[in-house]
């Protein structure tokens, strides 16, 4: 169950970026010619108002299609409600629609949790910090911290409880850099000492794990509509904030990075892990992953919305089209290159999955 909230958070967050685009759209009187959730061949299709809504085989995204990119469409090229044929600010609002559907859609869940939970009020007295994720092949992992574990002391020191152990513990990780730290850790229930040395990076310390409070979040009804929104503005403003700077890290520190990207399996497993946690946890993941979907997005890379916004540019800059050719293969190398990504990833994440290690291992003995 928890497995399938986290599916249908995902496939909801794709219908809402393509919708962006789609009413972008059709608002504006643009012809639309399909709506699709997924690629490859349709298992579902529908077909209303000269419009075709799909769903696909591949969920590695979606797209809306329009009749300028099909060769076979009645419609005369001059047409002035094709998308090609619209001025300049019109086609870039389509285009951005999608990263602001994400984006507004993220500060909508976050208005949601106020109202519906209320707000943050500390954490119920369980001291240490869990260790939610950890990265192969990074310094957790090789420390032997494991998804689940409570780190409770840290160099002989008991750590306190909620977010401000958290901070305590990345501040110390941050600033000890090729530093033995020696950990006391709660598994099950089971005390164990594992020293931790975090990685040097630019001199801040890494350690390649998603930390979280330890213990039962607790909340307060907020007092007025005005309280909601503004710690709504808190959370979306600190969640942007932390999406940009992993994305700007993972591209100037690549060859160090690039082991912690996931794709949706991992997706997937950690939206299931946060459900079985309750309170905000799916809250925040909906906002979270809603918002690294935007920035995602909004990259410069070919068929990403960015890489639309780039050739636009280059066509208001250049005052004519680009030839047909260049926008064919800009297109078609960003479909090989993010199939071929993501079909890398979903590999690289099935075989971390608990349930695969355990047959690996149990094959190797």
């Amino acid at each position: 169950m928890d497995v399938i909230k986290a599916l249908l958070i995902l496939a909801g967050l794709v219908v809402v970026h393509e919708a962006g685009h789609f009413f972008a759209a059709t608002l504006q009187g643009i012809r639309v010619s399909g709506f699709s959730v997924g690629f490859g061949p349709a298992l579902i299709e529908r077909h209303r108002r000269g419009v075709t809504y799909a769903l696909r085989a591949i969920p590695l995204g979606g797209f809306v299609a329009f009749p300028d990119d099909d060769e076979e469409s009645t419609i005369p090229k001059d047409d002035p409600d094709l998308l090609s044929n619209r001025p300049l600010p019109q086609r870039a609002l389509v285009i951005a629609a999608g990263v602001l559907a994400n984006l507004l859609l993220a500060w909508c869940v976050l208005v949601a949790q106020g109202a519906v939970l209320g707000l943050p009020s500390g954490f119920s007295t369980n001291p240490g910090v869990m260790i939610s994720a950890v990265n192969p092949g990074q310094a957790a992992a090789a420390a032997g911290l494991a998804p689940g574990d409570r780190i409770v002391v840290v160099n002989g020191e008991t750590l306190g409880g909620g977010q401000a152990a958290v901070r305590a513990l990345v501040t110390l990780i941050k600033s000890s850099p090729n530093e033995s730290l020696i950990l006391g850790t709660d598994r099950g229930g089971q005390v164990q000492t594992l020293t931790l040395t975090p990685s040097n990076r630019d001199g801040i310390g890494r350690i390649g794990a998603e930390l979280l409070p330890s213990g039962q979040e607790q909340f307060r009804r907020a007092r007025s509509p005005l309280e909601v929104i503004r710690q709504a503005n808190r959370d979306f403003t600190a969640l942007t904030g932390r999406t940009i700077e992993g994305f700007t890290t993972l591209i100037t520190h690549f060859g160090e990075t690039a082991g912690q990207v996931s794709g949706p399996v991992k997706i997937v497993e950690m939206g299931a892990q946060l459900s079985r946690q309750g309170g905000s946890s799916l809250f925040l993941f909906t906002a979270l992953i809603s918002i690294n979907l935007a920035v995602l997005n909004a990259l410069p890379l070919p068929l990403l919305d960015g890489g639309q916004m780039v050739l636009l540019v280059l066509e208001g800059v250049r005052g004519r089209r680009l030839p047909q050719r260049f926008e064919t293969v800009f297109l078609q190398s960003g479909f090989v290159f993010l199939v071929g990504l993501s079909a890398l990833l979903i590999v690289k994440d099935t075989s971390q999955l608990p349930l695969i290690q355990q047959l690996l291992h149990s094959g190797a003995r």
